[in-house]
């Protein structure tokens, strides 16, 4: 029997690489159902919202979701849609591997690097629980807070509430622990600022260390946030799963794509308990739309992890080992790939697809 799942082609360059991933996905052999479901800037002009209904109700339907780059205004317009498909799916656990690929240059190749960067993705600042300046609203609770704990905030001053709770802590610990078990990692790090956000960050630390007593199998130790950022600069190869808040998690995940070549071969994935949407870490570069000459590596490697939340191992090997082969050549690979960007041996982001194809075939 096919596999239900939910296809987001998103906007800016997304449908370029959702079609390439797809390519890839189908060729190894496994029966996908795919439901096309369009998301994002393009589809906000015909139906007023970025995410209309039926995207929601295919993703709860089918339960797995495989969604290219959309488009996040900065500072206007709509929220995320990322932001919005995980809280409302409750899709509470962002894992985001940081693998090296031999072929992708970095500043470490004479360094392991093999970092899986687990987030939680529901609360902390990502919340969305914000005051806008100068508002009635934001007035009031600037003099709540005074009166409260008697900390003076100016009066022209925007708010974003930064909660974190033991419910949100306590299973995104569990599910770094879980994931480390399941996939043979020796330790997990959580990562934090409870040296001065006591309330909050503290209480994620503190169910930290009360989870990892129930994994004596597993390694458990905690960095604070801006050390940890040193550490995986000068050490990499010590750290395995890093457990963070949803803030730091995605800071991080950037940092790590970065110790191993760039977004471009950064997957990522969102799971909750009812459901999980696939998605690569970069965005949507508006600017190339219609070029077709992005590097698609990173959502083919989420795809490979959607290959695996299936339970479609053998493929998923077949593919992230195909995808590896065409990257070790250099031959095949899309512009930002080579040594030089300008090299005219580049090929296009469906060409570089069609090779993967190719060596999964071989």
């Amino acid at each position: 029997m096919a596999h239900q799942v939910t296809l987001i082609p998103g906007d800016g360059v997304g449908p370029e690489l959702a079609e390439a991933t797809r390519m890839c996905i189908d060729a190894t052999g496994v029966a996908i159902d795919w439901d096309i479901q369009h998301a994002g800037v393009d589809i906000m002009e015909t139906a007023g919202t970025p995410v209309p209904d039926s995207v929601l109700e295919s993703c709860r339907r089918t339960g797995v979701a495989l969604k290219a780059p959309i488009t996040t205004p900065v500072g206007t317009g709509f929220r995320s849609v990322n932001v919005y498909l995980r809280q409302a799916l409750d899709l509470y656990a962002c894992v985001r591997p940081c693998k090296q690929f031999e072929g992708v240059r970095t500043f470490f190749s004479d360094t392991k690097i093999d970092i899986v960067i687990v987030r939680e993705n529901t609360e902390d600042l990502y919340l969305g629980c914000e005051f806008e300046q100068g508002k009635p609203e934001t007035k009031d609770l600037i003099a709540d807070i005074k009166r409260l704990n008697g900390k003076t905030i100016r009066p022209d001053s925007g708010i974003s509430i930064k909660p974190i709770s033991i419910t949100g802590s306590e299973r995104i610990v569990k599910y770094a622990f879980e994931y480390a078990r399941e996939h043979k990692r020796k330790k997990v790090t959580a990562v934090h600022k409870a040296n001065i956000l006591k309330f909050s960050d503290g209480l994620f630390l503190e169910v930290a260390r009360n989870v990892a007593k129930g994994y004596p199998d597993i390694e458990f130790e905690d960095r604070i946030v801006d050390n940890m950022c040193m550490q995986l600069v000068q050490k990499p190869e010590l750290y395995d799963v890093l457990v963070l808040p949803n803030l730091y998690g995605d800071i991080l995940s950037d940092l790590g794509a970065g110790l191993v070549g760039g977004l471009g071969v950064a997957p990522g994935a969102n799971i909750g308990e009812n459901g999980a949407v696939f998605e690569a870490t970069h965005g949507s570069a508006p600017k190339y739309k219609g070029q077709w000459k992005m590097n698609p590596t990173a959502l083919i490697l989420s795809g490979v992890l959607m290959l695996e939340h299936l339970k479609e191992s053998a493929a998923a090997q077949r593919l992230e080992a195909a995808v590896a082969k065409v990257i070790k050549e250099g031959k095949h690979v899309t512009y930002d790939m080579k040594p030089h960007r300008d090299d005219p041996t580049a090929v296009g982001t469906k060409q570089m697809a069609e090779a993967i194809i190719k060596a999964m075939g071989a």
